[in-house]
């Protein structure tokens, strides 16, 4: 488990090729990797990936090809969202992220306002019905708050905080992001309807 509250920005510096899907090689950036041991997990861009090579300032993760197919962000040299997977002493400064991606949303804006900046995102139709407004959203591993929801489309306010500290700064029109609803959300919608 994770809380959305991203630690560091890494860069993922390598791909090589699997069978099926990618390993990858992460700068660690400013993660602290002195008690990353091999097997534990960490959230690249909101996905939960396990190290399986480990140096003083990076990381390897294996990703298959269905988590290929089903995110964003992981199939180039680009900068990533880092979180280490919580433990039970941590605090819990976002809301619950299990770091398995519900589907990719597009960014609609990303405008400056003020000293904040508005992304607008539209997501897929099928996970439009776990996002309300106030409630909490992951985008690329980051713990948000929506404003506004409007159908498929939602809003967050990003803090210079925000921007400065993630990779959220680099999205722009027609980028997709990784999303996770709520878990919340998605277990009162089984209670609901458990058929």
């Amino acid at each position: 488990m994770f809380t959305g509250i991203v630690a560091a920005t890494g860069r993922i510096t390598d791909l090589q090729p699997l069978e099926q899907g990618l390993r990858l090689v992460v700068a660690a950036g400013g993660l602290d990797m002195g008690d990353v041991a091999l097997g534990d997990s960490i959230a690249c861009n909101g996905v939960c990936l396990t190290v399986v090579n480990k140096t003083a300032s990076g990381f390897s993760v294996d990703v298959s090809r269905e988590t290929l197919d089903c995110t964003v962000g992981l199939d180039g040299t680009q900068e990533v969202n880092l979180e280490k997977a919580m433990q039970m002493a941590d605090r819990f400064g976002g809301h619950l992220v299990s770091g398995h991606v519900d589907g990719v949303g597009e960014v609609l804006k990303l405008d400056r306002i003020g000293e904040s900046h508005e992304l607008v995102i539209r997501a897929p139709e099928d996970l439009a019905k776990y996002i309300a407004r106030k409630g909490s959203i992951t985008v690329n591993g980051v713990s948000l708050t929506t404003n506004r929801v409007d159908g498929t489309d939602f809003s967050i306010n990003l803090i210079p905080h925000t921007i400065t500290v993630t990779s959220l700064k680099h999205l722009k029109r027609g980028s997709g992001v990784n999303l996770e609803v709520d878990l919340i959300a998605r277990y009162v919608e089984r209670l609901m309807n458990p058929a």
